[in-house]
């Protein structure tokens, strides 16, 4: 079926079973932001393959609301398909809900499938739509009995990792999400989030692209920890190893049983992480505890081996990519290379480094007018051939078995303009402000988003993006709680955290501009006015000079820059042959 066709079935569906307006979240049971080829129902539906949006469906309106990130994509993706596009005024704002609340009248149904949709985003639906007398229904499933083929869910195997690699046990990290349920005066916990069951259990898997993880639920109580998966995921010797650390393991699909007959008199449930379907199950008699799950806080404070394991992937990855953009600069002039290869190349160069098992996100190579979406994916018809002229902006990522990084960087193939230069340089100063940033304990991460901005916003530029992410040890490339963007969202910036640093700009139709780097939050030191934090910077990859229009930086950045490329050097010029060392020194000279 085309996707015209499509959208045609399910408004058909809606009309039998008497539903005004349907819902299709981008997510899974899991709350996952990447998705399993069974839970890609926005892409099955309407064509549109980024990993943010929601489909809202009437019998006079197709709409898709996203951010704008994908708006160009989007507009693209969705021509012919009967869906348009919605700019969300908001990122992740539940505004479709609005739409439907003006646009259907009193008594309407809406509906959608609970097991795609968090508990947050249910609750906005229903506190947006039932107050205007609008029906809600979470329990409908429109889209399985139209989908032929549709994929089943993965069935790769599992493995753990060891204390070595992690640096805390599974009995520890599950006596420290216990004490948090103690706090907290509940006697059950579930966890539906992958990375969080990832680093609990310390396992990994292969059930999502990109992302380390194995599908499945785990439900704490007081004295019981039991993990819900596919049992044949894992072998003998690991349910073994898992039951000598106080892990029992059942059947995935047994979660929805176990949690409608739970025995517990209050649990603990993240609503942003945990699905509908499985809140809405719980019996009535169980007080339901709506708090963020500890397990995110916990991962998200690295310790000291991770920390280490870090700084040595960091040493590989940069490794790989100095031989890449190498690689990039002597081939270029043959015409041959496009978007799609250059990524495939760069993978290669990373799988020649011990540990890697897979990029942490798919590549974005954006060449000329590509480099402008921020999260451009080249596909066959959309890959740009390179030619020695113009920007190119690749962001990119690995996961090895000691860490994960998320890098970008920019360099001029020929023929630089002065707008080039200016945008270059200033994005390259918010980098630097925001790297070099000193901040007292408890700042928040909204704070350290204006910091990087500032450069920007003097100018008047600005991008659409939030300015970091934290990412997770051999986990989610995208990891919380902490978020460096414009939201006021309560958590502290603290020692330990990994977070992303990547002010951009963009100007459609002509380039792109980011540079990210990854940085690790630290102690800096006290004084009569309290404790302050900094930044150390984990991310070795030269930064690009001959772009630079130098009198836009001040003496300060131009010193940043060039001890941070000395430091590049200095960490990786032992791994390269004679030839790579040489050019690399010649990137790294200082200007």
């Amino acid at each position: 079926m085309k996707h015209i066709e499509k959208l045609a079935a399910i408004r058909e569906a809606m009309k039998i079973q008497g539903i005004d307006g349907y819902i299709i979240p981008s997510s899974d049971p899991h709350i996952s932001e990447y998705l399993p080829e069974r839970y890609k129902c926005i892409a099955w539906a309407s064509g549109f393959t980024g990993s943010a949006g929601t489909l809202a469906i009437t019998q006079d309106f197709a709409g898709l609301w996203t951010d704008s990130r994908y708006f160009v994509q989007a507009a693209d993706q969705l021509e012919g398909t009967g869906f348009e596009l919605v700019k969300l005024k908001v990122q992740a704002a539940a505004e479709y809900a609005d739409w439907l609340g003006e646009q259907l009248p009193a008594g309407a149904k809406v509906a959608f499938d609970g097991n795609l949709a968090s508990l947050l985003v249910a609750q906005s639906v229903k506190d947006t739509l039932e107050p205007l007398d609008i029906q809600v229904d979470g329990h409908v499933d429109l889209l399985s009995p139209l989908w032929e083929g549709r994929p089943e869910l993965p069935r790769a195997q599992a493995f753990l990792l060891t204390e070595d690699t992690t640096g805390q046990s599974t009995v520890a990290k599950i006596a420290a999400v216990r004490a948090e349920m103690k706090k907290n005066r509940t006697d059950a916990h579930l966890i539906s989030s992958l990375d969080d069951l990832a680093w609990l259990l310390n396992i990994r898997g292969q059930d999502v692209p990109c992302n380390p993880v194995v599908l499945g639920f785990v439900l704490i109580t007081t004295e019981t920890a039991t993990l819900y998966i596919e049992p044949s995921k894992l072998t003998a010797e690991g349910i073994a190893e898992l039951k000598g650390y106080g892990v029992e393991v059942a059947a995935y699909e047994d979660i929805f049983k176990v949690t409608s007959t739970l025995q517990a008199t209050a649990i603990l449930i993240d609503p942003k992480r945990t699905c509908f379907a499985l809140y809405d199950s719980v019996p009535e008699q169980v007080k339901i505890v709506e708090k963020i799950n500890p397990s995110t806080s916990l991962k998200a404070i690295k310790n000291g081996v991770e920390i280490e394991n870090n700084r040595h992937t960091f040493v590989k990855d940069g490794v790989a990519l100095t031989r890449f953009f190498k690689w990039l600069e002597e081939n270029v002039v043959s015409g041959d290379l496009s978007e799609l290869s250059i990524a495939e190349k760069l993978r290669g160069f990373r799988e020649h480094q011990d540990g890697f098992v897979d990029v942490s996100f798919t590549t974005i190579a954006g060449y000329l007018d590509h480099g402008a979406l921020p999260h451009y994916s080249a596909n066959e018809k959309s890959n740009y051939k390179l030619k020695p002229q113009g920007l190119l902006l690749v962001d990119s990522g690995g996961q090895y078995t000691t860490g994960t990084t998320d890098i970008t960087r920019v360099i001029s193939l020929g023929g630089l303009t002065q707008e080039e230069k200016d945008d270059y340089t200033l994005v390259l100063k918010a980098t630097i402000e925001g790297s070099q940033a000193i901040f007292p304990v408890g700042t928040r991460g909204y704070q350290i988003d204006a910091i990087t901005r500032r450069p920007l916003w003097e100018t008047l530029r600005n991008y659409g993006h939030g300015t970091g992410h934290g990412v997770g040890f051999f986990l989610n490339v995208h990891e919380g709680p902490q978020v460096f963007n414009a939201a006021a969202i309560d958590v502290a910036v603290e020692p330990g955290m990994i977070t992303s640093i990547e002010p951009g700009l963009y100007r459609v139709g002509k380039h792109g501009i980011r540079i990210e780097n990854l940085v690790l939050t630290r102690k800096a030191g006290s004084s009569e006015f309290g404790d302050f934090l900094d930044f150390e910077t984990l991310t070795i990859c030269y930064i690009a000079t001959d772009l630079i229009e130098k009198s836009l930086l001040d003496k300060r950045h131009i010193e940043w820059l060039n001890n941070y490329n000395q430091w590049v050097f200095d960490q990786l010029a032992i791994h390269l042959s004679p030839e790579e060392k040489n050019w690399l020194a010649e990137k790294c000279q200082a200007i």
